[in-house]
């Protein structure tokens, strides 16, 4: 029984849906007060979190979204709003080698592992964007000049604890007409219509011309995937 905590994008398709289901039966556990896995360490990091394993579950639910299945599961459990459990049966730099270890010759997810810290910030930077313009530039500065001798394990419990705060509505706009910036070439919506559109639908046509035409540096982005889960649960 495991509840990641890296970003869905890096989990194959057993992984995401087989996480998606021990979710399920984490909450049932906690909710009807189950015996059976109710001292397991991962039921007992999230038990008083259910805000958190709701939004976790929409974080699953927005990732199996964009690889063709539909959740018709939600769950409903508030508990601690804003509250994350600050604990971790593995850290999440450890996850990434279990993850690789487990994906030898096998499936790999849609975000590939990242194997040096310029992988791993590519792969975050509109995720950070959309949470804080300093850390944005901070991180993007230390990680563009390579001088600082950090490793993925030195900035990656950072980028995990911010990916856990609601992006900023300014911040999330700014980073979808970023993100939009890749795609416009492709796409036939007049720029009149784009500007018509909310962010939820600006960035619904974001993902479709990247899946569509391949375009590889956002397909790799957290942002494509984990943007989505914020703005439902924040009504933007």
């Amino acid at each position: 029984m495991r509840i990641w905590d890296v970003n869905p994008g890096y989990l194959n398709r057993q992984s995401l849906l087989g996480e998606h289901r021990e979710l399920h039966a984490i909450v049932s556990i906690i909710k009807n007060k189950k015996t059976g896995y109710s001292r397991h360490p991962e039921t007992l990091r999230w038990q008083g979190f259910g805000w958190a394993l709701s939004q976790r579950h929409r974080l699953l639910a927005a990732e199996m979204n964009l690889r063709g299945f539909t959740d018709r599961s939600p769950v409903l459990i508030k508990t601690q709003p804003q509250k994350w459990p600050q604990v971790f049966v593995d850290s999440p730099t450890s996850q990434f080698s279990i993850l690789e270890k487990k994906y030898v010759s096998k499936e790999q997810g849609r975000i590939p592992l990242p194997r040096n810290v310029q992988a791993l910030w590519a792969q975050h930077q509109y995720s950070v964007m959309a949470r804080d313009d300093a850390e944005y530039k901070y991180i993007g500065g230390w990680v563009a000049a390579r001088k600082s001798g950090k490793g993925i394990e030195d900035i990656y419990p950072e980028l995990v604890s911010l990916l856990r705060c609601p992006p900023a509505e300014g911040n999330l706009k700014k980073t979808i007409q970023h993100m939009w910036g890749y795609v416009f070439s492709f796409a036939s919506i007049p720029g009149k219509a784009i500007k018509r559109k909310t962010s939820r639908n600006l960035l619904k046509e974001i993902q479709s011309l990247v899946f569509l035409y391949n375009i590889v540096y956002l397909k790799e982005s957290t942002a494509l995937g984990e943007l989505p889960a914020w703005m439902r649960a924040t009504k933007t």
